[in-house]
């Protein structure tokens, strides 16, 4: 069910985050590197959904393996798969299906894109910028890309959400 979706994304250490992705059914949880940008990473890869591109590709470093989030558009849904590889290195441009299948859902493109957005908005609510840098070392909070991926939410999925209408660093 739609309304079951939650995505969450916290700063469990410095350089680390926690990701946690679960429906009604099942969940998944990692915990990501600072090696990539990886919260503005999935940000861009949900904006590019809006775009032409029905498909995007968002990988996570786990040090040393490898979470590789597919996102399809399938009509108005989105169909969001996880695989998991041993080693980044290794599975950089393995396809899928060497991986190993560790989550999936469907889920209809706006409720995805809030639950993104509101764990991102979190974040900063919880550390502001100076603090997500200080946490997060390698790269800064990415508010460009939150405001992105809202003004394309708002002009493609007519949302009149509260959380979709404030300032993304409010």
């Amino acid at each position: 069910m739609a309304d079951d979706l939650q995505v969450s994304w916290e700063l469990s250490g410095s350089g680390w985050a926690r990701f946690r992705i679960a429906d009604s059914t099942t969940e998944r949880t990692d915990v990501v590197s600072y090696c990539t940008d990886a919260l503005a990473d999935l940000l861009g890869g949900v904006a590019g959904l809006y775009g032409p591109s029905t498909d995007q590709q968002v990988s996570f470093d786990l040090e040393p393996a490898e979470v590789r989030w597919r996102l399809r558009c399938r009509g108005t849904n989105l169909v969001i798969t996880v695989y998991r590889f041993p080693d980044l290195n290794s599975s950089w441009d393995a396809p899928d299906e060497e991986g190993t299948l560790v989550w999936s859902s469907t889920q209809p493109r706006p409720v995805f894109t809030h639950a993104v957005m509101e764990a991102a908005q979190a974040v900063l609510e919880l550390h502001g910028e100076v603090g997500y840098r200080e946490k997060w070392i390698q790269h800064s909070f990415p508010v460009a890309a939150l405001q992105d991926l809202r003004r394309l939410h708002l002009r493609d999925d007519e949302c009149w959400h509260e959380q979709c209408q404030g300032s993304p660093d409010s």
